[in-house]
């Protein structure tokens, strides 16, 4: 049975497990506090572009989600984001859960727009009962999106102008960063999503670590107690360094950015194979996940040797699903689904 179904199927790099093996008896500061975390804050800031952007290494995506917006939003303002928002569809309510709404813009594609969000935020100021409603007090966006798409970096500086005159600080979701960076239709390089954001993170659980998600805060003013924060959050991990050093190792030699694009380059293939085969996409992905609508019956042709997950119902006899190839995914499996592809 091939893996499809999601981008952290695999362990890890095998570079990061041979430099855990290494340091294992190696005894440093807990909490993040070791040479390890300080090395790789050091390279996170010059990929950036910012020497003084505040680096914090957190577990999992979720628990970074929910600590930075919970952070950022005063005890009545909620988070603006995408009616299909990561935050919002698959995360169990955990930001609702530190008693903070999501206040959720139509999309189709993913993605949300500047004038979405200054509508957003016009709305609730010009309703005569805006104090009896949750306030928008900050914008969460995601790249990739949770459908595979991508914001082009006219996109993220209309969004940033558009924040920073409203005073809503924009938070990107990056837990997928490193195949959105690597795509061919990528417009953004770190350093531009350093500089567009207030506040962001680059995923490590999806693309090549253990578990890892690295934070980068480069509005100053949210960066105020954000350790504080994480302690009471539960993502504050006593043996820090193990954050620390994979992330090292990912921005070593550009490793990070080599094995997402492994993943991208499989991804594309996979797309020409079901586009060859004449069917339809559901959304116009150039990342590592793919979503084609298939018959059903060749749904359940494909389940025979892959996994890969349902996405949703397409009339009565056809569904979109997703494929996920990721920075370990192997050119056999690939050519395998290929093979079957065109046999359909």
């Amino acid at each position: 049975m091939y893996q499809f179904q999601c981008d952290y199927a695999e362990g890890a790099h095998p570079l990061i497990l041979r430099k855990l093996e290494e340091t294992n008896f190696q005894q440093t500061a807990g909490y993040g506090n070791d040479i390890y975390c300080e090395r790789a804050r050091e390279k996170i800031r010059k990929l950036c572009g910012n020497e003084h952007a505040d680096v914090h290494f957190l577990v999992g995506g979720t628990q970074t989600n929910f600590t930075v917006i919970s952070g950022v939003l005063r005890p009545h303002q909620g988070v603006v984001a995408a009616s299909t928002g990561h935050i919002n569809i698959h995360e169990t309510g955990a930001v609702e859960a530190t008693g903070h709404k999501v206040l959720t813009i139509p999309s189709e594609n993913g993605k949300i727009t500047a004038e979405q969000v200054r509508a957003c935020y016009e709305a609730h100021w010009s309703d005569e009962a805006h104090e009896h409603i949750v306030q928008p007090g900050m914008v969460y966006i995601s790249h990739p999106t949770e459908n595979g798409t991508l914001y082009s970096k006219k996109e993220l500086e209309e969004l940033k102008k558009t924040c920073t005159g409203l005073g809503l600080p924009l938070f990107l979701d990056g837990a997928r960063m490193g195949y959105g960076l690597m795509s061919e239709a990528s417009t953004l390089t770190l350093a531009d999503i350093a500089e567009l954001t207030d506040v962001f993170y680059i995923g490590g659980t999806k693309v090549g670590a253990l578990f890892g998600e690295a934070v980068i805060i480069t509005n100053p003013s949210l960066g105020k107690d954000f350790r504080y924060l994480m302690k009471q959050r539960g993502g504050m991990l006593a043996k820090g360094r193990l954050l620390g050093i994979q992330f090292d190792v990912l921005f070593e030699n550009e490793l990070y950015f080599d094995i997402a694009k492994h993943a991208d380059d499989l991804a594309m293939r996979l797309k020409n194979a079901f586009i060859k085969k004449g069917y339809r996409l559901r959304y116009d992905s150039y990342t590592n996940q793919q979503f084609p609508i298939l018959p059903n019956k060749h749904i359940e042709k494909l389940r025979g040797n892959y996994s890969f997950e349902f996405w949703e119902a397409v009339g009565d006899t056809h569904s979109a699903v997703r494929f996920c190839t990721s920075w370990a995914t192997g050119e056999d499996a690939v050519n395998a689904l290929i093979q079957d592809i065109e046999a359909l």
